[in-house]
Order: C-alpha cells, then sequence, then structure tokens
C-alpha cells in the first residue's frame, strides 16, 4: 500500500508539471509581441536564475569548472531554443505552438541515430512521418497553405530542441554533474544573452516591465515560478524515485495540455482537419517515444543512456532541457 500511494504522489506531481508546461504556451502568448521578445526572454531568466542560484548558494555546494563550462555550452544552445520558441509563439497560436514543439520527441532519437550510428527500428519512421503529417495538416487546417511563419520558426525550436538534448546527454554522459548547478549556469547564461541583445534588439527590459499592469505581473511570475522553478524540481525529485521511462510517458503528456488549454480557453479556430492533424501529432509523438524506448532497452548503449545526475524527460524547455 506504502509504494501504491508513493507511486500515485509521485504521477500526480509529475502531472501537475505537465499540465503548467503545456499552459506555457498561452500564458507566453498573452505577454510577449514580436517586439518584447527579447525583453520577456531577459526578465523571465534573470529571474529564475536569480531564484535557482540562491538555492544553489544555500546549499553552499561549489559549481565546478567542468559543470561552468558545460553548462555554458548548453545555455547558448538553449537560448536558442527560447529565441525560435518564443518568437514562433509571437506569430502563431498557442496550440499550434504546443504540439508543433512536441516534434522534439521523433527530432532526438534520429539525431541520436545520427550521431551514434545507431539505427532506429522502421516503425519509429512511420510514427515520425504520421507525426510530420498532422502538423501539416494542423498548420494549414485542412488546406494546402504552407505553414505561417510563427509554425516554421517552433519547427526550428524543436530541432534546436534535439539538439540541445543530444548535446547534454553527450556532454554529461558518466560525469558527476549535478543538475541544479546545470540548470542553474543554462539559465543564467540565458539571461546573459537575453539581456545583452535587449540593449541593441526590441524593447528595452525597463519598458517591458513598466507596461505589466498586476494581472500580467502574475501571469509571468506564474511563468517563472510554476513553469521553470516548480517544474525543475518536481521533475528532478521524481526521476529519483520512478523509472526514467515513466517521467517522460508522463511528462509527455503536456502536448495534450497544450492543446485543451489552448482550444478551451484561448479559443484556437481548429477545424477539422485540424483536429485530424492533432490525433494524428498526439499518436505519432506517443508511438515514436514508445518504440524508442522499446528499442532502447531492448539493445541498451551506454552512449545513448540519460546520465543520472542530469534531469530529462518531456519537451517543454521551461527547465526541461
Amino acid at each position: 500500500m506504502t509504494v501504491l500511494l508513493t507511486r500515485f504522489r509521485v504521477d500526480l506531481l509529475l502531472l501537475l508539471v505537465a499540465a503548467p508546461w503545456g499552459s506555457t504556451y498561452l500564458a507566453a502568448k498573452e505577454l510577449v509581441s514580436p517586439s518584447s521578445v527579447v525583453a520577456l526572454l531577459a526578465v523571465r531568466m534573470l529571474l529564475a536564475a536569480a531564484i535557482m542560484a540562491a538555492i544553489v548558494a544555500a546549499r553552499r555546494n561549489r559549481v565546478s569548472g567542468a559543470e561552468a563550462r558545460v553548462g555554458v555550452i548548453l545555455g547558448l544552445l538553449l537560448a536558442g531554443v527560447f529565441t525560435f520558441e518564443t518568437f514562433g509563439i509571437a506569430h502563431t497560436s498557442a496550440t499550434n505552438a504546443g504540439l508543433i514543439i512536441s516534434l522534439t520527441m521523433v527530432f532526438t532519437p534520429i539525431l541520436e541515430s545520427v550521431t551514434t550510428g545507431r539505427r532506429l527500428p522502421g516503425r519509429f519512421f512511420l510514427a515520425a512521418a504520421a507525426a510530420v503529417v498532422g502538423v501539416v495538416l494542423l498548420a494549414g487546417n485542412g488546406a494546402l497553405h504552407p505553414p505561417s511563419l510563427g509554425d516554421l520558426l517552433v519547427l526550428v525550436a524543436a530541432i534546436v530542441r534535439a539538439v540541445h538534448v543530444t548535446t547534454m546527454s553527450k556532454l554529461t554522459a558518466g560525469k558527476p554533474m549535478d543538475s541544479l548547478h546545470l540548470t542553474t549556469i543554462q539559465l543564467a547564461t540565458c539571461a546573459a544573452v537575453f539581456t545583452a541583445i535587449s540593449l541593441f534588439y526590441g524593447e528595452s527590459v525597463p519598458r517591458y516591465l513598466g507596461q505589466l499592469d498586476p494581472g500580467r505581473g502574475m501571469l509571468f511570475l506564474y511563468l517563472v515560478i510554476v513553469c521553470t522553478v516548480f517544474a525543475f524540481f518536481v521533475q528532478t525529485w521524481a526521476v529519483r524515485r520512478t523509472s526514467p521511462s515513466r517521467v517522460s510517458l508522463l511528462l509527455g503528456t503536456e502536448p495534450i495540455w497544450a492543446a485543451l488549454i489552448g482550444i478551451t480557453i484561448a479559443k484556437d479556430n481548429v477545424g477539422v482537419a485540424g483536429y485530424l492533424g492533432i490525433a494524428l501529432i498526439l499518436a505519432g509523438t506517443a508511438w515514436g517515444r514508445s518504440v524508442e524506448q522499446n528499442h532502447r532497452l531492448a539493445t541498451p548503449s551506454p552512449e545513448l543512456q540519460p546520465p543520472a545526475a542530469v534531469s530529462t524527460g518531456g519537451t517543454n524547455p521551461s527547465l526541461r532541457d
């Protein structure tokens, strides 16, 4: 009974992480415009990095040189993910963004296969093809229109995120690195990059903050604290108490939450073809993830195993990257 209760508590908390991650796209959509993307990212990363740095300082554990070097490299890649994703959100719907970004789950195994020379089963590529067809249907809503600029930017973000995840695995495999330290360095790197860019592009940070009314300010704090800091801690806590596959499965429900929130709350217009596209994306990514996990477990390789000290899981870059 105690084991079942513990598993239920872990599963419930992971679902409570997946739901806010699914809401990230709508929250960002409400807070951002094309001219304020960089300022929003600068403030978000500065606050998140400050909170994480305070926690690291409270633990009184020093960040090693290796953690700092790897964290900066990963942080630069993560900055690329945030840039493409947030600019994409500014030019597309929350539903489209939340579903297209889920293609990371099929891009990552393909990239790992290329870098390691390890072939994936044919079924995986069928699943990937189904997900891509779903994106085409969702983006065009049944018509043969090319995807919007926002859709393409989010698609690029999914590819860059796959590069980020693969690079993380390569740089941290078999090395004693603290996931809290790595995440803090990544966020600090992103904060430095976006703060520097905000001095020359788009709205300034002071002007952006001055435009936040109390309601938008609360939404922004939700984006930072719940979707970023809280989510990271729960994921790190959970991965020590259950299997990585179970963590991935539960956090993989994020696109479902994104679709539900986008359609019901944001009132995104989705036709019959769009719903078919959503179904194909969800089915294709879930099938692809299942095929890849079963293939990896059947033929284990140290190169492809996620490092125990680094959190891996869902698709939202808030902190799982």
